[in-house]
């Protein structure tokens, strides 16, 4: 076994750890870090946490579903708590940070105005949209808080967003059970399909920025 793989059963067991131990809050703290884009992985933490309601090791409502619905909604909550620290994060310093080091990446001001400007009017769909895909779900906050999309519509859209993903994964723990680990398995066939569905978003996202980026030229 790697050093890589030591590591990150290390880290799982950490967070299982902190679940068994802590029970929602400590659901909630991992999935506000996971919405920090730390790596803590959801798909990890909310089917650890069905599978322990399932087995009667979350009890608060007596019901090993209703259970899993509050740590969907626990994982729910820390993901919106994460991500509005990433908006803060992206609109404290996302400017100064860009006129600063921008010329690094080839980046400048007028480069962010555009930026924003194309946020502006394609924000929500993005900030709701990429809630339910697996690894960019958490790193839309920092270009909402850098266009300065409005807090409480951010807050909104990503609960919206987050609500069905984290239901999803507390649920399937609870049908795996002590076989929780085993969710993987569930994504595997979806790979391909995600891969597809990512470079169709990718293509789509470049259409809609050319358009966007003429007309914000226009308007200037």
């Amino acid at each position: 076994m790697g050093i890589i793989e030591e590591i990150v059963i290390w880290v799982v067991q950490l967070m299982m750890d902190i679940i068994e131990s802590s029970g929602y809050p400590g659901i909630v703290l991992l999935m506000t870090l996971e919405g920090m884009c730390l790596p803590i992985p959801s798909e990890v933490v909310l089917p650890f946490g069905g599978a322990l309601a399932s087995l009667g090791r979350m009890n608060i409502t007596g019901d090993p579903l209703w259970d899993a619905l509050l740590v969907g909604l626990a994982g729910t909550l820390g993901c919106t708590l994460g991500s509005v620290i990433a908006y803060y994060v992206g609109r404290k310093g996302g400017r100064p940070l860009i006129a600063r080091y921008g010329r690094f990446l080839r980046l400048n001001e007028k480069h962010l105005d555009i930026a924003e400007c194309w946020f502006r009017k394609y924000g929500d769909w993005a900030v709701f949209g990429s809630r339910l895909l697996p690894v960019v779900r958490t790193f839309i906050s920092f270009p909402a808080g850098i266009a300065r999309m409005p807090i409480k519509r951010f807050i909104a859209l990503t609960t919206l967003g987050s609500l069905p993903w984290c239901l999803l994964l507390a649920y399937a723990g609870v049908l795996l059970g002590e076989n929780w680990d085993s969710v993987e398995e569930l994504y595997r066939p979806l790979e391909i399909v995600v891969a597809v569905g990512v470079v169709a978003l990718a293509a789509y996202w470049l259409w809609r920025r050319r358009t966007a980026r003429k007309a914000c030229q226009l308007q200037a």
